[in-house]
């Protein structure tokens, strides 16, 4: 009986984070074998999940409708999310809501090459749902602290974890920044729940 492969876990990261992870690799020959963009921090990630604000939606398609999404994260980032007849049900959410409103949406890092030689990083969505904002409280903390745990592995250099090894080659961005991303995410939402415990 032929094993099914195994859901890869969806990696949490901020938007700043995600944007820089402009390094794609795979671990096999296999053409079927996932495609995992390098976090910054030091950890691979086939899948990713994003909550955030979605601001705008936007059908950019030519010839089918192909719907445009962006979703901003507490720090003012903006994740790029990109659905089309492949991601039925992702497309008719990003035609169906109105905008501003949170959303949580797991999906696959994919990675674009402008003329000018730039690399994009946007988000092919398996699912968009719209969330409250206890939801979306919930996912900048946990956000926040996985953030931390990658960045302390980085920080320690950890020669055994090939992850790291390989964020300390392909990218030569201070893990600090992220730091700072992390505070300037958790201070936003301390802002936001005094201001409504002021109310």
């Amino acid at each position: 009986m032929a094993s099914t492969p195994t859901r890869e876990v969806a990696r949490r990261v901020f938007a700043r984070e995600f944007n820089d992870a402009t390094y794609t690799f795979k671990e096999s020959d296999d053409e079927r074998a996932p495609v995992y963009v390098l976090l910054p921090t030091g950890q691979r990630a086939n899948r990713v999940f994003i909550v955030g604000t979605l601001t705008e939606t936007e059908d950019v398609g030519e010839d089918s409708e192909y719907w445009q999404g962006r979703v901003v994260d507490p720090n003012g980032d903006t994740f790029f999310t990109y659905a089309g007849q492949y991601q039925p049900d992702a497309a008719s959410m990003l035609r169906e809501l109105e905008p501003p409103a949170y959303v949580a949406v797991v999906g696959k890092p994919r990675t674009y090459e402008t003329d000018e030689g730039e690399v994009n990083v946007s988000v092919r969505p398996e699912s968009i749902n719209e969330v409250g904002d206890g939801e979306r409280d919930r996912w900048v903390v946990e956000t926040a602290e996985r953030t931390i745990e990658r960045i302390q592995a980085f920080e320690q250099n950890d020669t055994a974890d090939e992850y790291v090894e390989m964020a300390h080659e392909q990218y030569d961005r201070p893990v600090e920044n992220y730091k700072r991303m992390v505070e300037d995410a958790l201070e936003s939402l301390e802002g936001e729940q005094a201001e409504a415990s002021a109310d």
